[in-house]
């Protein structure tokens, strides 16, 4: 029977439980933390419109806004999520599964200039992240689902052997490791995720806080690369998601600031969310 994130949650992040994360070669603890909330949806909890405003102002007199947001301190992410013929990478994510993969393509504020090709993987807790870029030809190719049929030859076209020089040798690797891994699992674009993120920086502890606000969900591949599309929202009432991370700890005037000792910690999915509220009315099988 699948299990909901609240059971996953509560068997996976339990109180006084650090859980670490491999970014660039170093190891980042990361939570995600939420309040406690009435859950109005079936995958856990969220903070609500009014929560994420006031922890917005708190964070904003606390934090630096990272240097990557725009002038009212956001960027818009959106990410093409694939999955399985059977819909593993949804199942297994759902399930708690110890050891799973999520493949996605991802763009921000809609600029289709740098496309970035994702794996996220975990297992005990630990996400480990394998990023590379592609070019607007073999990304389109990707939204219309022939990324299983793509022949080595076509893994190594121009922009590959381009980017070799270009970008190293170890990226053109790792690009055709993915490309190869979705062929051979034959996976499909699944769901478009995209939502509107706060993020802020702590110099001391490398904190990073980021808020997800208007988390949506989209069935309209072809539209992956246009500047705005539509989507159905996921959490209601203008909620969104707060996730914190750290390198080694959190000053104690952030903790105390960001009410993070009434902050409960949680495991959530926004692609399941996304594959189960889309316009279609939830997760086709």
């Amino acid at each position: 029977m699948i299990q909901s994130v609240q059971e996953n949650a509560e068997r996976l992040y339990m109180p006084g439980v650090t859980y670490t994360e491999k970014k660039q070669g170093k190891i980042r603890m990361t939570e995600a933390v939420v309040h406690m909330a009435s859950a109005l949806i079936p995958l856990g909890n969220y903070v609500t419109e009014r929560e994420a405003a006031e922890l917005l102002a708190r964070a904003r007199g606390l934090m630096r806004p990272d240097p990557h947001a725009g002038a009212d301190g956001s960027y818009r992410v959106r990410s093409l999520y694939f999955d399985t013929l059977e819909d593993a990478c949804y199942f297994e994510t759902e399930d708690g599964v110890d050891v799973r993969d999520k493949y996605r393509i991802r763009i921000y504020n809609g600029n289709a200039e740098r496309i970035s090709l994702e794996k996220k993987s975990k297992k005990s807790g630990m996400t480990l992240k394998s990023a590379c870029r592609i070019d607007e030809a073999l990304c389109r190719r990707m939204m219309a689902g022939q990324g299983m049929f793509l022949t080595d030859a076509q893994m190594e076209g121009n922009f590959l052997k381009e980017a070799s020089a270009k970008e190293g040798i170890e990226e053109n690797r790792r690009r055709k490791e993915l490309l190869r891994s979705m062929r051979e699992r034959c996976m499909r674009p699944a769901v478009i995720v995209e939502y509107l993120r706060y993020p802020f920086v702590e110099p001391n502890g490398n904190v990073r806080v980021t808020f997800d606000l208007q988390i949506t969900s989209s069935g309209d591949f072809n539209a992956f690369l246009d500047r705005r599309i539509g989507g159905r929202p996921i959490l209601p009432n203008g909620g969104g998601i707060l996730e914190v991370k750290w390198d080694a700890l959190v000053p104690e005037y952030l903790k105390q600031g960001l009410q993070m000792n009434s902050l409960q910690r949680i495991s959530f999915s926004k692609y399941c969310l996304c594959r189960k509220y889309n316009v279609y009315g939830g997760i086709r099988l």
